[in-house]
């Protein structure tokens, strides 16, 4: 796997857990685990690629992490202010309800 396959699924992965983020208190709980869970996800596609642990892959890899937690806020964010209901942790299913009725 190339090194910007693997920050484009980086990036892909933080942003439903960026939008969780923003939907609980800060430093409780679901916070932490909105933080945790994609660095285990992103652990598992290193050792599953042939990317490695090479420390020239954190340069891609880091900030990657973060700009999709940040769109993942700010995804939240945009429909909190739009009045685009319903607003639960999940992105996916927010979508996915908007978009039946």
């Amino acid at each position: 796997m190339d090194i910007y396959i693997l920050a484009l699924l980086v990036l892909i992965i933080n942003i439903p857990f960026g939008y969780w983020r923003a939907n609980v208190q800060r430093f409780s709980f679901q916070f932490i685990l909105a933080i945790h869970i994609p660095v285990l996800l992103i652990i598992l596609f290193r050792f599953l690629s042939a990317v490695g642990f090479e420390f020239t892959t954190l340069f891609y890899t880091v900030p990657v992490f973060f700009l999709g937690q940040y769109a993942g806020s700010k995804i939240y964010s945009f429909r909190k202010e739009n009045g685009l209901q319903p607003l639960t942790s999940c992105l996916v299913m927010d979508i996915i309800r908007v978009e039946d009725k």
